[in-house]
């Protein structure tokens, strides 16, 4: 398995990070306090969201689009499990 791009990793949780403080979207918040809730580390929980994060970020860089909220909220909801949209 490849490591993971240190950097590319602390852009994505940074962005985590943003959504957390700024309460925008109310789903990020959300997802991080029913995954904390889930016993899950506040560290862990971050790495989660930071998936659907990556998702998106992906989805506007590889195929032109925009940042899609339909998207990113329904994999938040499927957080811990796998999320591959």
């Amino acid at each position: 398995m490849k490591k993971a791009n240190p950097i590319l990793k602390a852009s994505v949780l940074e962005v985590v990070n943003t959504q957390l403080k700024s309460g925008d979207p109310p789903e990020t918040r959300q997802t991080f306090n029913r995954l904390i809730g889930e016993g899950i580390s506040e560290e862990d929980a971050k790495i989660y969201i930071g998936q659907a994060v990556a998702i998106e970020i992906f989805n506007v860089m590889k195929h032109g689009e925009t940042f899609n909220l339909v998207r990113y909220r329904n994999n938040l909801s499927r957080l811990p499990d796998e999320i591959v949209d």
